[in-house]
């Protein structure tokens, strides 16, 4: 959920130097933070971990959303830091991409950069964790299942961005029954968590 821009805010919190308050009232945080990320940071906080904001700042996925990947040529370098770097290769016919595409087309939205938005910041959360992981670190990335489900998304800019690096995902899925995996669901990731669609929801 943190965007790479907040990287600093994120890592005064985690040294000491500014209290939770100021933290929580300053970072850009998800409604579900207190639930669903406040323990991963306490914890990597407690036990000295690094922690790191991979995702793109969203103002910038906006522009790609609205001009395409082009826009962000017209970023100071600065911007561009927080960014994976440009031009960035895309493929619309990955499955999760297509799917997208295919489901704003029979709402009506046929706005063909609304999956590069989202591959924008694939190829963010990729790039950063090709530069944080390697050289026997364990890297551990949360993400939306959408961003990694049957290899794609995050992961498939991954291997573009660092090759050969041995890489395990998690998906979870809602069903009805969970003793058993429906079809839909198959082969999404290395291990599937299937989870009751009554289950408690944080948003």
């Amino acid at each position: 959920m943190f965007e790479a821009d907040n990287q600093l805010i994120l890592n005064e919190y985690l040294a000491g130097n500014i209290s939770k308050k100021n933290f929580e009232k300053e970072a850009r945080l998800w409604a579900n933070y207190e639930t669903d990320y406040k323990p991963l940071v306490e914890f990597a906080k407690d036990s000295s971990l690094v922690f790191v904001a991979t995702n793109i700042p969203r103002r910038y996925a906006s522009i790609v959303y609205k001009k395409g990947f082009e826009g962000l040529e017209e970023l100071t370098p600065e911007a561009k830091s927080y960014i994976a770097p440009l031009p960035v290769e895309y493929d619309p016919e990955l499955k999760g991409y297509k799917a997208m595409m295919e489901e704003m087309e029979m709402m009506g939205h046929g706005n063909e950069n609304f999956p590069k938005a989202q591959a924008i910041k694939d190829a963010s959360m990729g790039y950063s964790i090709a530069e944080f992981s390697g050289n026997g670190k364990t890297f551990i990335h949360y993400n939306g299942t959408y961003h990694s489900n049957n290899y794609e998304g995050t992961l498939w800019y991954l291997n573009k961005y660092k090759p050969g690096l041995k890489v395990v995902t998690i998906a979870s899925v809602e069903q009805a029954e969970v003793e058993d995996l429906n079809e839909e669901n198959l082969n999404l990731a290395d291990f599937i968590l299937v989870v009751t669609e009554t289950m408690t929801k944080t948003y």
